[in-house]
């Protein structure tokens, strides 16, 4: 079973990009392992290192003031890209427990937050994605950035986001009533099968009995 989640408090970063796809959350160089461990090391790589390895100071993340962030607010359609689960792996594995992003509407139609793979990924993967209007996450932006060192908290339960400043601004969020449950109960797609190996089982000894009985023949 993954870790569940009900409430998470944590620090809060932002990262005002959008169209962030799974080859900068997590290049290919670090796709070769067989083991599902050791990718935080290369969440972003490309954007948090220059070419001889030292730190980009330019970059978002590595600013000191979202130094052990755990909530992590983007662009719209974060994820998209190939369909890698490494880049769900490396986004917890950094220390992520929460994205949230925004929908974008325009005229030409709506961009969704995340993709949609991406997202599935997450979820069965125990990472809370959380979609909130654009205007919602434009001020959340500046309240990141008029509060160095702000946190918040996550209540799934609840299904909304509280900062730790002055007033307690406060976020409703939509979640999937199944996801939400999954989540909860820290339940990945193996154990909602195991949930199910009773009926599992009866039928595969009813369709075994059919297929081997004397009236089959």
């Amino acid at each position: 079973m993954m870790k569940p989640f009900r409430e998470h408090r944590g620090k809060v970063a932002k990262l005002e990009r959008a169209n962030v796809d799974t080859d900068q959350i997590i290049p290919k160089q670090f796709l070769k392992s067989v083991q599902r461990t050791g990718f935080g090391e290369g969440l972003f790589f490309d954007w948090r290192y220059n070419d001889d390895g030292t730190e980009n100071p330019d970059f978002e993340l590595n600013k000191p003031r979202y130094e052990g962030a755990s909530i992590l607010f983007a662009g719209n359609n974060f994820g998209c890209g190939s369909s890698r689960e490494h880049a769900v792996w490396a986004v917890l594995q950094y220390g992520f427990r929460v994205v949230v992003a925004p929908r974008k509407e325009s005229a030409d139609g709506e961009v969704n937050a995340f993709a949609d793979i991406f997202r599935s990924n997450g979820f069965n993967n125990g990472l809370l994605t959380i979609e909130l209007s654009e205007g919602e996450v434009a001020e959340i932006f500046e309240l990141i950035e008029e509060n160095e060192g702000l946190e918040a908290t996550v209540d799934l339960q609840s299904q909304d986001i509280v900062f730790h400043t002055a007033g307690e601004p406060a976020y409703s969020f939509e979640i999937n009533p199944t996801v939400r449950q999954n989540l909860l109960g820290g339940k990945d797609p193996i154990a909602q099968t195991l949930e199910s190996e009773k009926h599992i089982s009866k039928y595969e000894d009813e369709k075994e009995g059919k297929i081997f009985s004397p009236d089959s023949r």
